[in-house]
């Protein structure tokens, strides 16, 4: 009775309810991301505030990210049409881009440090810490998303089902939500310098 219930509710709403907790849950991870950039513009007001240009390497870790998500999305392409070989390939690429994006965060904030803008040397080094530090995590819980993903392209024997395709749709809102998330952080970061 209940498993009617549930898709008699998903068809009349044309969301399923985990793809709507998802979204839910991504628009409230943002609002962090909102009340941390709005944090850093009010403390920015306050004086004391060092100005400083971003590392390069944080520009071409965009890069590295939004190659990562298009990588996930062929992937996701090919698994549809049933090409094993695009959606193993790509859905690999988009995992290594991935881990290649938080070793270049670490790079990034190592040459902030070699510059001498350390965790605590002034509140603007601070915060861009603090804010790209949180972006990693999400990064790093997408990257386990993504080892499961990955697990299932190479364990699983490729077939399109209603639960795999729902499961890969999720990782996809997911990954492509960080990749946003950190576009729009740099955006910040730079018109804020």
């Amino acid at each position: 009775m209940n498993a009617v219930v549930t898709s008699e509710v998903y068809s009349r709403n044309k969301i399923h309810p985990k793809k709507f907790a998802l979204i839910a849950a991504c628009a409230g991870m943002f609002m962090s991301f909102i009340a941390l950039t709005s944090a850093y513009i009010v403390r920015q007001a306050a004086g004391n505030w060092l100005e400083f240009q971003l590392p390069a390497i944080f520009y071409y870790n965009t890069l590295v990210v939004v190659a990562s998500s298009l990588f996930l999305h062929f992937s996701y392409k090919g698994f549809l049409k049933g090409n094993t070989r695009q959606y193993r390939f790509s859905m690999v690429a988009a995992f290594v881009l991935g881990l290649l994006f938080l070793v270049l965060q670490y790079q990034g904030w190592h040459e902030m440090d070699n510059l001498g803008l350390g965790l605590t040397v002034n509140p603007s080094s601070s915060f861009i810490y603090l804010i790209s530090g949180w972006h990693a995590a999400h990064i790093l819980g997408g990257i386990g998303v993504l080892a499961v993903a990955l697990l299932h392209a190479f364990l699983l024997v490729h077939k399109v089902t209603v639960k795999r395709k729902q499961r890969f749709e999720l990782t996809l809102i997911f990954w492509h939500f960080v990749d946003f998330l950190w576009v729009y952080l740099l955006v910040f970061f730079t018109i804020q310098s």
